[in-house]
C-alpha cells in the first residue's frame, strides 16, 4: 500500500502518471464528464494546521471523484488531547479509505502512515508539501513547460522551507535543472539537499544552491517563491523581513529570467515582502491557474492511491 507523504517516495514513472491522471481528469471536469473513480469512498481530512486551498480542493475533489470528504480539525478528535498518533491512526483507518493530514512535524505524519491501514496523504508538514507541487509541475505543462525538448530551468526564491524542500524532489526526480537562492542562515535543509543531489545522479538533474537571486533567476523559465513567516513563525517576522531584504520577487527580478517565464506562488502571498503586487498580478503570473490546479491534481493522486490499494 503506497501513502504520498513525500516525491522522494516516488519514481519519474509514477509521478508523472499521476500528472496524466490529473490531466484527464481535469479534461473530463471542464467537459463536464463525471469522473466517479472512488464511488462512496470516504475521506478524512484532519487539519491541525488551518488552510484554505488545501480544505476546499480535498473536500471538492473527493465529492467529485464520487465519494465524501470528514473535516476533522484539530479540536475535533483526540490527537490535541494527548491520545497517542498510533492509537487515532488505528482506529481512524478502520473506518474511513483514506486520509489527509495537515500537520507540524513530518515524523508525525510518518508515524501515523506506519499505523495507518489506509492510504495517507501528506496535506502539508514543516518538511514537504507534495501536493502543492504536484498541482505546479501540472500548471507548468500547461503553459508549455515540460519535460519535452530542452529541459526546463526553474528558480526558487526565498526561504529554505518545506517549498524549497519539496521542489528539491520534483526537480531531482523528473531530472530538470532547479536553482535555489537563499539569504544566509535560511539554507535548506543539509540532509535533504543531500537527498536530492544523490537522486540527481541518476535523473540527470542540475541541482544549484546559492544566496544570490539574481543569479539564480537569469534566464529561467519559473520562478517560484513561498511566505517568508510560515504559520507559527509570526513572531520572527521583524527579523526575517530585514534578514530577507533583496529576495523580493519584483519586476527587476522577473526581467532577468526568460520572457516567457512565468511566476508560481503556492499562497496565500504577501505582497510587498516575498513578491511585488505588480509580479502577483502580472501577466507572467499563474498562481491562481496553479491554485485551482490543487483540485484537479489531488484528485488524480487520490484516484492513483485508490487504484494501487485496489491491485
Amino acid at each position: 500500500m503506497k501513502h504520498f507523504l513525500s516525491l522522494k517516495d516516488f519514481s519519474k514513472t509514477e509521478i508523472l502518471e499521476i500528472i496524466s491522471l490529473a490531466q484527464s481528469i481535469k479534461n473530463d471536469f471542464k467537459n463536464n464528464i463525471p469522473t466517479p473513480l472512488m464511488p462512496q469512498k470516504i475521506l478524512a481530512m484532519i487539519f491541525e494546521k488551518n488552510s484554505t486551498r488545501t480544505r476546499v480542493s480535498f473536500e471538492s475533489g473527493i465529492y467529485q471523484l464520487g465519494g465524501i470528504g470528514m473535516f476533522l480539525s484539530s479540536n475535533d478528535i483526540q490527537l490535541s488531547r494527548g491520545e497517542p498518533i498510533k492509537d487515532t491512526a488505528r482506529v481512524i483507518s478502520s473506518m474511513v479509505d483514506m486520509i489527509m493530514i495537515r500537520t507540524f512535524e513530518h515524523s508525525r505524519l510518518e508515524e501515523f502512515a506506519s499505523y495507518s491501514s489506509v492510504p495517507v496523504i501528506n496535506g502539508l508538514s514543516d518538511s514537504y508539501h507534495p501536493i502543492q507541487l504536484m498541482a505546479d509541475y501540472l500548471t507548468m505543462i500547461e503553459c508549455g513547460i515540460s519535460l519535452e525538448g530542452e529541459k526546463p530551468i526553474a528558480t526558487y526564491i526565498g526561504d529554505g522551507n518545506n517549498m524549497a524542500h519539496s521542489w528539491l524532489m520534483l526537480s531531482s526526480k523528473l531530472g530538470f535543472e532547479l536553482r535555489v537562492a537563499t539569504p544566509k542562515g535560511y539554507e535548506v535543509d543539509s540532509e535533504i539537499l543531500s537527498l536530492a543531489q544523490n537522486f540527481a545522479k541518476e535523473s540527470g538533474a542540475k541541482i544549484i544552491t546559492t544566496h544570490d537571486p539574481k543569479e539564480a533567476i537569469e534566464g529561467c523559465n519559473v520562478v517560484t517563491t513561498d511566505t517568508w513567516i510560515s504559520m507559527g513563525q509570526e513572531s520572527e517576522k521583524e527579523r526575517k523581513i530585514k534578514d530577507f531584504k533583496g529576495f523580493e520577487v519584483n519586476e527587476s527580478l522577473m526581467k532577468l529570467a526568460k520572457n516567457n517565464a512565468i511566476f508560481l506562488h503556492c499562497l496565500p502571498a504577501y505582497r510587498g515582502y516575498e513578491v511585488s503586487e505588480e509580479v502577483l498580478e502580472g501577466s507572467q503570473s499563474k498562481v491562481f491557474l496553479e491554485a485551482q490546479n490543487r483540485l484537479h491534481a489531488q484528485k488524480g493522486i487520490m484516484a492513483y492511491l485508490h487504484k494501487e490499494r485496489q491491485c
